[in-house]
């Protein structure tokens, strides 16, 4: 339902429509389409909003597959062991996991927010390259059908953990890595195609009269991440180009016995994966950064620090890869040089922190869901932060390293970050994207639910890698069965709960209350000047923006 406390402030729009910029009524009557029908229609559209919700569908779709090889996993870890799978199978579920996780289900769910929102908030008519979009968002579903596939291949899929470490990846691996290395070239190609679209669009389709720093910070967030990805995926390209070369064609980039050295391939794909981290989180912050004004009918506290606080972050992620590291044996300057610099991205993080506890502060706040699910966001992401900056520390880290203290920072950072962002998010554009509002009761118990679950699988696993758990093993010792346990229940809560999460977009879908086109008291962004549902075709003619001082 629509927040029933009165605004704040007043409700002054810093945008006047230019004729009918916001799209006329008839088109969202309509659906304004010319063009194929059916099946055909989604596999050659060009519109921001269809790729948009193709690539939210896809991220959904392989939320459940990697959740099931979760679920997997913690079923066997139950109880100490071997009750379900094999060792090798097991090694399998924890390797598709993360990959699918990652590059299936986190990133295509920012990347189709990216394109279904960044030309609403920025008054532009569309994306700036929209048959690419088309491009990048189709070899997708081709990179991953080819990864899953590698599952019934002899030999099995790949078995050696979502950071495919060399030799284990290159020397020991099974048959089928090669297309798993293939797989992964594609959705890199995917990835910087959609980076690059984003910077067109955002560089050159801003409605006029709408500077940089009058952007939202989600546009702000996306803008950076994308060159970040263009910055990185070759990184990613190369290091698994070096990997099929040293499997296929005799090479011995990270074999020790040809002269090779497998701790280079920890520097280049850290110097990656860093990286990816903050490509998995800063859009998380643009989101959370446009919902808490919006509930707490307040302006953002802070927002050209934010501004700086966000590229800070970025620059700063290409100067901690090695904090990985710690335990191969790095030079005393090094350990120190890296342990300085991770600690020091906690200081820009600190700042964005700061600043939404700040624009909560005196708000008129009320509590729909997805200001639910911001304010989990930040609480649960501060955790992992904290326990982040514990594992910064070099001599600590050395107890903590490849224990189930790490599985607990990670994923700390990634669930009740990036993953509650992407369903903050979710709850409250669907207004937007459906005309309805989503169901509330529904909204509530996928929270609490959720919420539940997260805490209950993640945080035992901070004191059974306290204890002394390796991560990555299918057994264990008598003494952490009762952690286990409660991760392996809490998973099972936390999966089904998603359940509600679907059922309520179905719902949301088919129907409900309508919602006006501005959905929620408090939101000041240029898309809630577009009708609900918002129609095909917006911005034809393009808003003219008045600067307003943030």
């Amino acid at each position: 339902m629509a927040p029933k406390l009165p605004p704040r402030l007043p409700p002054q729009h810093p945008l006047e429509q230019a004729g009918e910029a916001a799209g006329p009524a008839g088109h969202a009557e309509a659906g304004y389409h010319h063009g194929p029908k059916g099946l055909l229609r989604w596999l050659l559209t060009t519109n921001h909003k269809e790729i948009g919700t193709l690539y939210l569908i896809f991220s959904l779709s392989m939320f459940f597959i990697g959740g099931i090889f979760a679920l997997v996993v913690r079923a066997e870890l139950f109880q100490p062991g071997l009750q379900l799978v094999q060792p090798e199978f097991f090694n399998q579920m924890t390797t598709m996991h993360g990959l699918i996780m990652v590059f299936g289900a986190v990133m295509p769910g920012f990347v189709g927010l990216a394109n279904w929102m960044i030309p609403l908030q920025i008054g532009a008519p569309d994306m700036a390259l929209p048959r690419l979009n088309n491009f990048s968002f189709w070899l997708l579903p081709v990179a991953f059908t080819l990864l899953l596939s590698t599952l019934l291949m002899p030999g099995g899929g790949p078995n050696f953990g979502w950071t495919f470490y060399a030799p284990l990846s290159t020397t020991y691996s099974p048959p089928s890595t090669t297309f798993f290395i293939l797989s992964l070239h594609m959705a890199g190609i995917s990835s910087i195609l959609g980076a690059i679209n984003i910077i067109a669009t955002i560089l050159n389709l801003r409605a006029p009269g709408m500077r940089m720093m009058d952007m939202p910070l989600f546009v702000w967030t996306w803008l950076i991440t994308a060159f970040l990805l263009i910055a990185v995926m070759p990184v990613l390209a190369g290091v698994i180009t070096m990997m099929l070369l040293d499997i296929n064609f005799g090479t011995s980039f990270f074999n020790a016995a040809g002269g090779g050295d497998p701790v280079m391939f920890q520097h280049i794909f850290w110097f990656f994966g860093h990286p990816e981290v903050y490509i998995m989180i800063l859009p998380a912050f643009g989101i959370v950064s446009a919902i808490i004004p919006t509930f707490a009918r307040k302006r953002l506290f802070g927002y050209a620090s934010m501004v700086y606080a966000t590229s800070s972050i970025a620059i700063l992620s290409f100067l901690v890869w090695a904090h990985h590291m710690f335990a191969v044996g790095l030079p005393l300057v090094a350990e120190l040089f890296f342990m300085y610099t991770t600690m020091l991205i906690a200081v820009p993080t600190g700042v964005k922190v700061f600043n939404w506890i700040a624009t909560l502060f005196q708000g008129s706040i009320s509590f729909e869901t997805p200001m639910l699910f911001a304010l989990a966001f930040v609480v649960l992401f501060s955790i992992g932060g904290f326990s982040g900056l514990m594992l910064a520390i070099a001599p600590a880290d050395f107890q903590y390293h490849d224990t189930y203290f790490v599985v607990a920072h990670f994923h700390y950072v990634l669930v009740p970050g990036a993953v509650f962002a992407i369903m903050a998010a979710v709850y409250y554009w669907l207004p937007k994207w459906t005309g309805h509002y989503p169901n509330e009761r529904l909204g509530r118990w996928h929270f609490w639910t959720s919420v539940v679950g997260v805490n209950l699988t993640f945080f035992p696993m901070h004191f059974s890698g306290l204890a002394g758990m390796p991560r990555r093993i299918p057994d264990y010792a008598l003494q952490f069965a009762d952690f286990n346990m409660a991760s392996s229940i809490g998973a099972l809560l936390f999966g089904t709960s998603q359940l509600l999460f679907v059922w309520m977009i179905i719902k949301c879908v088919r129907g409900g209350e309508k919602a006006p086109a501005k959905a929620w008291d408090g939101a000041e962004d240029l898309e809630w000047t577009v009708p609900s549902p918002a129609p095909l075709h917006t911005f034809e003619t393009p808003p003219r923006f008045q600067h307003q001082e943030h």
